[in-house]
């Protein structure tokens, strides 16, 4: 089918998923450069290759994986017609990604108390990397955040109906994202030693 064709609802569906898909594509290609530089980076002599990852961290893994599964829930409740339980999902969804930032600020105060720092005379590279990977990506899933507000705010106003929910299908989508990127990024850190 010409991308071209169809209704102008039909184009402007299709053009607000080709811009989500640009985007994440956009965003894995910089945090591959991350931990391209982070692969380079580990030959250096300064490395610290017996740092062990905080335990919050896992925990906020097993966080962000829940709130991909409430989100999931609430695209199903959508489906079905069930406005209040799409609702109750995707305000679940939220508190988990809040709680998935709590959790990473708690996993940063692990470092700081173990004597790891971003910068300064008792930094070193790899905890650089380790703080600016997990930081951006936050700065990514609070975009997230902001796009599940959005989510929440048309639900609330019955934007959405069984046969009508892009835009929760978008939020999901890129939610799913996020929470794939941190479960690569933290296999990665945890094993590219």
């Amino acid at each position: 089918m010409d991308l071209t064709e169809g209704t102008e609802k039909e184009k402007s569906d299709r053009s607000k998923k080709m811009i989500l898909w640009f985007g994440m594509v956009s965003l894995l290609m910089g945090f591959a450069g991350w931990t391209s530089a982070y692969i380079v980076s580990s030959s250096r002599e300064d490395w610290v290759s017996s740092l062990n990852l905080p335990s919050s961290f896992y925990v906020s893994t097993a966080i962000i994986i829940a709130s991909s599964f409430t989100y999931i829930l609430a695209k199903k409740s959508v489906k079905e017609g069930n406005g209040k339980a799409t609702t109750n999902w995707l305000v679940v969804t939220l508190a988990l990604g809040i709680a998935f930032i709590v959790m990473q600020f708690n996993g940063f105060s692990q470092m700081v108390a173990d004597g790891y720092y971003f910068t300064g005379p008792t930094s070193n590279i790899k905890l650089s990397y380790v703080f600016l990977i997990a930081m951006v990506h936050i700065v990514h899933v609070v975009a997230g955040l902001i796009s599940l507000l959005v989510v929440l705010y048309n639900q609330y106003k019955g934007k959405y109906t069984k046969n009508e929910y892009l835009g929760i299908s978008l939020g999901a989508n890129f939610w799913h994202f996020l929470d794939l990127l941190w479960v690569y990024l933290l296999l990665f850190m945890t094993f590219v030693k």
